[in-house]
């Protein structure tokens, strides 16, 4: 376990090899996948449960009380995980762990996968729709001029959004019906924690 030299507190790394090794024994940890609902249902480790980054800070008091220490945040390569661990930390739960790397690594490693209708990954449809406008309003551009403005101000958008490790136009877009998917149902994943227990 490494700690992540970007936030204020450290945060809690787990390799795939460990986690693979501590789930593989049984007694293995409470596995949080924060990622969209439609992502989740794309791939996803088993025995993992889906609680969206969204849903996960709208109730996380609620989920507070049915979770231990022994949790392991996922998503799709780290970034969302950290942002849920913070989250968690500041409700109250320390000594959270994260996946470094998430699923992607998780895979890379030859870990299990529970696999369902593909579709495109998150930061592969942000790829699409920046790309998109800064090609566009740059062929606009030579009609009307000024329009290359708005390829600017995308391509400020993805600095803020490496620099700050958020995307606003992730979160636009896994509030899309593609991305979320069928809606996480809370109470079941409490009941599924309860079980756990």
């Amino acid at each position: 376990m490494t700690a992540d030299a970007t936030s204020p507190r450290p945060t809690l790394r787990l390799d795939p090899a460990a986690l693979h090794e501590i789930t593989e024994s049984g007694a293995g940890p409470r596995l949080l996948d924060v990622r969209t609902p439609g992502e989740f249902r794309t791939a996803h480790i088993p025995g993992s449960y889906n609680v969206s980054l969204d849903t996960l800070r709208e109730h996380r008091a609620e989920l507070l009380r049915h979770l231990d220490e022994d949790v392991v945040l996922i998503c799709r390569s780290g970034g969302r995980a950290s942002q849920a661990e913070q989250a968690l930390a500041e409700a109250g739960l320390p000594n959270l762990r994260v996946l470094e790397g998430g699923v992607l690594a998780w895979e890379a490693a030859g870990g299990p996968l529970n696999h369902g209708p593909a579709r495109w990954d998150l930061e592969r449809q942000v790829r699409l729709v920046a790309g998109g406008i800064v090609l566009l309003s740059g062929l606009a551009a030579l009609l009307v001029p000024g329009l290359h403005l708005i390829g600017t101000a995308v391509g400020a958008g993805l600095t803020v959004a490496a620099l700050t490790n958020t995307c606003a136009m992730g979160m636009l877009l896994s509030k899309l019906p593609y991305n979320r998917g069928p809606r996480t149902d809370l109470q079941s994943v409490i009941s599924a924690l309860g079980a756990h227990s």
